[in-house]
């Protein structure tokens, strides 16, 4: 077991590495580039097409079967998570306050990354033979590509799978029980099994009830968790231009150690902080573009613009929330780490601010195990098509109460390393795919510019 253990942590700290960090920011900028900037200039758009699509379209020529904005949702609730709350300040610890500027510069090209995963998602998506839409990266390499790059495919399924019990499933589990036992001392058995229930009570309803409950249940957390991060960035507003000062500096100059903080290169700023915002945002990955296949949408440049503001919504409003709590309150210098520094930076300010930290990762860590089912599942589906999808939701919900009670080191590490390789394939595709992606995005932004000028003449 001792040297498996050791090949999977060779095999992580390659996939984690430089070269795939590289790879990932390198495909993000080609894309954001040969779409002209679009996705950040059109952000306000996005934001518009966001709202308008709340209520599925109740044209039958329209396919899919959720709305649009459910659709963002559900991948919001896999993408907001332990990353915006344990892996923001885990990004801080090591790397310093920098990391949070190269995090920003993360999101800022993996738009274009999401964007583009959505595009291909409803382009090459299929109808599977209960009648829903399903698509994503294994779909899109498949119809996209050809049948020559099929395995291709099969090996994103495979690896998405897998590590969705690990890092969708059991890990989250078990920051939840964790959150719970020592915050208001619940038993890890008793966290496990009321999940366990939950969890299947939402699954066996499907995508369209999965959909429903991360449409209520994410912006509602969403608001309740940014709203205590910006009490305590009002209560310390004054540190504000400081830490933004702090964070740029930071970005490329190595930092003194301080306090409990230990000092830190400016590698270690762009390493921990590009690696935690892909962790957290995702994108790069194509998990979201699986969600996105089943929005009842016409176009596939439309749901891209709504997809797009995933990246935008996790690391820009929510991880930066965190990242400044973090470094204004002082807390960062204070040798804590992970969800611990986070809770500590919302405790300087908030009376019940550990409490606001462990609800969050609570409610944050359960949505994710809901977004991630679906991901999993339609991996599942594409491998051995939709008689598994029954025993994969009982098994996906069995799995839940074995993490919250399990130590799950090296499922840990097992289900890090198998998500990282879920990019390969997907960043591969998006390469090959991206004369479509930006022909289909001048279709759209010419017949949107003509549709005006006729509005205006009328």
């Amino acid at each position: 077991m001792e040297s498996i253990t050791q090949i999977i942590s060779t095999i992580n700290s390659w996939v984690w590495g430089p070269p795939m960090l590289v790879l990932i920011l390198g495909v993000g900028f080609f894309l954001s580039l040969g779409l002209k900037l679009m996705p950040v200039l059109k952000i306000g758009y996005g934001f518009k097409l966001m709202w308008s699509g709340r209520t599925a379209e109740s044209d039958d020529a329209v396919k899919g079967e959720i709305s649009p904005y459910n659709a963002l949702m559900t991948s919001l609730s896999a993408t907001i998570g332990t990353g915006n709350i344990a892996g923001v300040a885990t990004a801080i610890f090591m790397g310093g306050p920098g990391a949070l500027f190269w995090m920003w510069c993360t999101a800022m090209v993996g738009m274009a990354t999401k964007y583009s995963e959505a595009v291909l998602a409803v382009k090459y998506r299929e109808v599977d033979d209960q009648g829903n839409h399903v698509g994503g990266p294994m779909y899109y390499i498949k119809n996209g590509l050809g049948k020559k790059w099929a395995w291709l495919g099969t090996l994103f399924a495979i690896f998405g799978a897998l590590a969705g019990f690990g890092i969708g499933n059991t890990v989250q589990a078990n920051s939840v029980a964790e959150a719970l036992a020592t915050s208001f001392n619940v038993p890890a058995w008793a966290s496990g099994t009321t999940m366990m229930v939950l969890v299947g009570l939402v699954l066996m309803g499907g995508v369209k009830r999965l959909a429903d409950i991360s449409g209520k249940l994410v912006p509602l957390m969403t608001v309740f968790y940014v709203g205590a991060g910006l009490g305590v960035l009002f209560i310390y507003a004054d540190q504000i231009p400081a830490a933004l000062v702090l964070v740029i500096e930071s970005a490329f100059n190595p930092v003194a150690a301080q306090g409990g903080f230990a000092g830190a290169a400016v590698w270690a700023a762009i390493h921990f902080g590009v690696a935690r915002g892909v962790f957290s945002n995702e994108a790069g990955l194509g998990s979201a573009a699986i969600a996105h296949a089943a929005a009842k949408t016409k176009d596939p440049v439309a749901q891209g613009l709504v997809a797009m503001l995933g990246t935008f919504i996790d690391t820009i409003i929510v991880c930066s929330i965190t990242g400044l709590a973090i470094i204004v309150t002082g807390a960062w210098t204070s040798g804590a780490n992970g969800a611990a520094l986070t809770s500590h930076a919302f405790s300087q300010a908030l009376p019940m601010g550990n409490y606001i930290v462990a609800i969050s990762l609570t409610v944050f860590a359960f949505t994710t195990i809901l977004g991630w089912s679906l991901y999993s599942e339609k991996c599942a589906q594409y491998l051995f098509g939709t008689r598994v999808i029954t025993p994969f939701r009982w098994l996906w919900t069995l799995a839940v109460p074995l993490g919250a009670i399990s130590s799950l080191d090296f499922i840990w590490l097992l289900a890090d390393t198998l998500n990282a390789l879920m990019a390969i394939p997907n960043l591969i595709a998006l390469i090959l795919l991206s004369p479509v992606i930006f022909g289909l995005s001048r279709e759209y932004f010419k017949r949107r510019k003509e549709a005006l000028a006729k509005q205006s003449l009328n």
